[in-house]
């Protein structure tokens, strides 16, 4: 079951980013490794049933079961213990990050209000998209009556380029809206 924009990858992509950056090798071409989906939950030490709620549209959203994240140390001005429970993450690999990757570009983004386009800046020097967006009801599968709250989650697509320079290119030539 091959995804429509891995299919884009393999038949346009990477042939010119073979070009454009004088790779030989297929192998070599930069290429998606991942997508991180993550949501801070601090108010979950007080309230369990936040767990649940934040669990159900992450899952409905990633398809698959996030993963609950402990704190790695106290800190006591945040009001944190080490082993509470401050958030929760996905990893999409293959199909399902290729599904989510096309969803994200052509559903959700421009769905967001006043959007204009990603920052360059939202990459780190390993050549990693890191995006933020501030509520979960920009995706279709949310159901607007179930929110309790309107939360954030952040969306990190890390792929295997050499630079942030190559990372930048595959996702422009994917369709990311970049800000010119």
């Amino acid at each position: 079951m091959s995804n429509r924009l891995q299919q884009k990858y393999l038949e346009e992509v990477q042939p010119k980013l073979m070009a454009e950056f004088n790779i030989t090798n297929k192998m070599a071409t930069p290429k998606l490794s991942k997508i991180i989906i993550s949501i801070g939950l601090g108010e979950a030490k007080e309230n369990a049933a936040v767990l649940d709620k934040a669990r159900a549209y992450v899952k409905s959203l990633s398809g698959q079961t996030p993963v609950v994240t402990l704190a790695k140390k106290s800190i006591a001005s945040f009001k944190v213990g080490k082993g509470q429970t401050v958030g929760m993450m996905v990893t999409l690999r293959g199909d399902k990050m290729y599904a989510f990757l096309d969803k994200f570009i052509n559903i959700v983004l421009p769905k967001v209000r006043d959007f204009r386009g990603l920052s360059l800046k939202s990459f780190d020097s390993q050549g990693n998209l890191n995006i933020g967006l501030r509520e979960q009801t920009i995706f279709p599968e949310v159901d607007y009556k179930d929110v309790d709250k309107v939360r954030g989650l952040a969306v990190t697509i890390v792929a295997d380029a050499k630079n942030k320079e190559q990372s930048q290119k595959l996702l422009e030539y994917l369709g990311m809206p970049f800000r010119s």
